[in-house]
């Protein structure tokens, strides 16, 4: 039986830098923000989750769990570490829900987060590359140096010859994104001005990245420090914080699904784990497609953008693409996608990635994001995160609290 579940407090830093912060004070920073919102307690928080993704080779540190149990009032308790690649976060946040429905508690909190930058801010891209290589299928890493922007420039080109998109085509999700960075303050590239002609042409900051394939710079998330955490309780839950329904938003339908690393055994560009998990997070919450109109997707590359929007039910099959050259993703448009500036100007804290979704989405649903991003009449939100090749997929529903 499922009860419900509610965000009841979501807390970030900013994406881009976060300099010399080490691993222990970014998962006490965490807590500290999100407890913060509501002026709880961390010890009012009967179990926990944390996701990331790099630590073991960008960090040298594991047993995430445990650094989070180093905080007042959390040790003892029911706290795990997840890692499900770049789905890490939103895995987090439904390891927190399902930790609930077994009746371990009834305020849970998920951590999210990467650190990908040096201490100086700077950056290692082979070192990253190598570091989230691992998450594909040994088999299809000869030939790669950077093994995920190459995989997805195959899956772009797949895209435009099956579907007839131009480069020009999914140049509009990279272009929308970086305007509504602009008005995030939380965004990476938010000081970053574009215009569409800047993303789909090529020039000095928009080279092509694998010879012979159509990705190009713009097409591509960032290299991103940051750090998300929400506070997930039950109805006892709120009661036992003190936050209203009112000022809530309801997990009302989650799903997960698996797809084989191997990209040979599927077609991609479908995405059926996905469509499923989809699926069955609209049915959990007693919604549709139709009733969405805020939506945050894992565009980690802008073919990402489009086939996310298949996935969500905005968009049919190959025409992901169309809705974003029409106008139809923009904040006034018919859904407003990834108005937080998306994994392409928003940034891409891997772990934190999927946590952020949904607390981007609980703010759109509250009325608390800047005014130039805020979707009017905002009803109920879909989010899409996925980890690897479309292979690890997690897809929540979010409506109002009350």
């Amino acid at each position: 039986m499922h009860k419900p579940v509610y965000i009841a407090a979501y807390h970030q830093s900013e994406f881009g830098k976060l300099m010399g912060m080490t691993v222990p004070e970014i998962i006490k920073a965490s807590v500290a923000g999100v407890c913060g919102e509501i002026k709880a307690d961390p010890s009012v928080v009967d179990v926990g989750s944390v996701g990331a993704t790099c630590t073991y080779t960008l960090n040298q540190q594991g047993l995430l769990a445990g650094l989070m149990a180093t905080i007042p009032g959390l040790a003892g308790k029911p706290i795990e570490s997840v890692e499900n690649a770049c789905a890490s976060g939103g895995q987090a946040i439904l390891s927190v829900i399902y930790k609930l429905l077994l009746g371990l508690g009834e305020v849970g909190i998920a951590v999210g987060f990467e650190k990908m930058r040096d201490h100086e801010g700077k950056m290692d891209g082979k070192l990253i590359g190598q570091a989230l290589g691992v998450f594909s299928h040994p088999d299809e890493r000869p030939g790669k140096v950077y093994i995920f922007p190459h995989i997805f420039a195959e899956v772009m080109a797949d895209y435009m010859k099956t579907h007839g998109v131009t480069e020009r085509d999914l140049a509009h999700v990279s272009s929308i994104e970086y305007g509504n960075a602009n008005s995030n303050p939380y965004a990476q590239m938010r000081k970053i001005k574009v215009t569409l002609d800047d993303c789909a042409n090529l020039g000095d900051r928009n080279k092509y990245i694998i010879e012979g394939l159509p990705l190009k710079t713009y097409d591509c998330s960032q290299i991103t420090d940051g750090y998300a955490a929400v506070i997930v309780a039950t109805e006892e839950g709120l009661r036992r914080l003190g936050v209203a329904k009112a000022d809530t938003v309801q997990i009302a339908g989650y799903a997960q699904a698996t797809d084989s690393l191997l990209r040979a055994d599927r077609n991609v560009l479908k995405a059926e784990g996905a469509r499923t998990a989809m699926t069955k997070a609209y049915a959990m919450a007693g919604l549709t497609p139709q009733d969405v109109n805020v939506a945050e997707l894992h565009d980690c590359f802008t073919v990402m953008g489009a086939i996310g929007t298949e996935v969500i039910g905005k968009a049919a099959y190959g025409q992901g693409a169309k809705y974003w050259v029409d106008g139809k993703a923009g904040v006034g448009g018919e859904c407003g996608i990834n108005t937080s500036g998306g994994l392409i100007a928003k940034g891409h804290p891997v772990g934190a990635t999927g946590v952020a979704m949904l607390g981007w989405s609980a703010w759109q649903l509250l009325g608390k994001v800047p005014p130039a991003l805020q979707v009017k009449n905002a009803k109920a939100a879909a989010t899409f995160n996925i980890g690897g090749p479309i292979c690890a997929s997690v897809c929540t529903v979010l409506k109002p609290g009350a």
